[in-house]
């Protein structure tokens, strides 16, 4: 094997580095937080709940973004240092070795802010909504969509994403027919937006007493949270509101009073669901975001089509099948649309999406 070349490496990540630093104009962001964190400290700030949810959530991003930098920074300084020590270690082997794994995870680490960087959405800044549903397939699909849910809280896992699922409607004999619960991170919806459509699974059914291969399809939807200046209209009399008791597995109080709630908006047919709260009245108010928030999706996919057919935009959405899972005869999953590919489905089962997700950010770039 050849060695590496650590000085090279170092090199193009300090160059990564301070593209990034000149595209988010560092400068003006740790303005920009400072003045945030002025009126984060403000003693009327909660005053306006909603006002200062913004703030707040703005300085976490502007932050995050900073220590991030801040991090990378440092440890890139710290490189040629250890190279220098490792070159002194009686055991060489074991020095250089840390190098590698330090150099393998910064590598990681910036193309990861460098995706970031592209996010440039109106709404790609913001916490995201998914719900994955269950598509044809039967049970097998049903099983398909809550191994989906459980890919996508490893990858939020991994990455300290935080979750709250709002709702989960369980299927019969296994699987789920649908789940929507809430991603908070900066730029959760610019990153997991790109993961928006139909997933594809060929497997050996385990529900198949003759173990025949089949195929299932699974439905995720993206969309970004509601914030205070949105201005969504919702009238009473557009929505048809039902109560019902919670099902599926829960603990003490589950199922034992009419608390969940399903709101349906009748001009557009949208139906979201929330039964996580113990309060019929909280749960409502959730239900209420999350239909505000498909409505500003729906809000602005009509005025991106609207400018596609001004710019003679004939083709038709990436949003439909983007992604092929194949665990038998041979192991790949595939996306349909970057033509990125990887030989473990486990891994990507278990929330190794890092690749597939910063193609698509790049792919959906290039197309804009």
């Amino acid at each position: 094997m050849a060695a590496r070349e650590y000085q090279d490496e170092i090199s193009k990540i300090d160059i990564t580095l301070k593209s990034i630093e000149q595209v988010l104009n560092l400068p003006k962001l740790i303005q920009s937080a400072a003045e945030l964190e002025q009126q984060a400290s403000e003693p009327n700030l909660w005053d306006d709940p909603q006002a200062a949810q913004v703030i707040t959530s703005k300085l976490s991003r502007a932050q995050s973004t900073i220590n991030k930098i801040s991090s990378i920074r440092t440890r890139l300084d710290d490189l040629p240092v250890m190279l220098e020590l490792a070159g002194a270690e009686t055991d060489k082997a074991a020095a250089f070795k840390d190098i590698d794994k330090e150099l393998d995870e910064l590598t990681k680490t910036i193309n990861d802010l460098e995706a970031q960087t592209l996010l440039s959405g109106e709404y790609d800044e913001r916490d995201a909504l998914m719900t994955i549903r269950s598509e044809a397939g039967g049970v097998e699909a049903a099983d398909w969509a809550q191994m989906l849910m459980r890919m996508y809280f490893r990858f939020c896992e991994r990455h300290n994403y935080k979750i709250d699922v709002l709702e989960t409607s369980y299927a019969e004999e296994a699987g789920i027919k649908s789940t929507t619960f809430r991603i908070s991170s900066p730029y959760a919806y610019g990153r997991l937006s790109v993961e928006q459509g139909t997933h594809r699974l060929v497997r050996i059914s385990p529900f198949d007493s003759q173990s025949r291969r089949h195929t299932s399809f699974a439905g995720v939807e993206v969309v970004p949270v509601v914030e205070q200046s949105d201005h969504i209209e919702i009238e009473e009399k557009d929505l048809r509101i039902d109560v019902y008791r919670s099902s599926g597995p829960g603990g003490q109080g589950v199922n034992t009073t009419d608390s969940a709630v399903r709101i349906t908006h009748l001009p557009s047919g949208i139906v979201v669901s929330c039964q996580n709260e113990r309060s019929q009245i909280q749960n409502r108010a959730t239900a209420m975001a999350v239909l505000q928030s498909k409505l500003l999706e729906r809000r602005r996919l009509e005025e991106r089509a609207k400018m596609d057919a001004l710019k003679g935009d004939n083709s038709g959405s990436w949003g439909n099948q983007m992604r092929s899972y194949v665990l038998a005869p041979y192991q790949m999953v595939k996306d349909l649309r970057t033509d990125f590919e990887v030989g473990n489905p486990s891994a990507v089962l278990d929330g190794d999406l890092d690749g597939f997700i910063e193609a698509g950010i790049k792919w959906r770039k290039e197309r804009e």
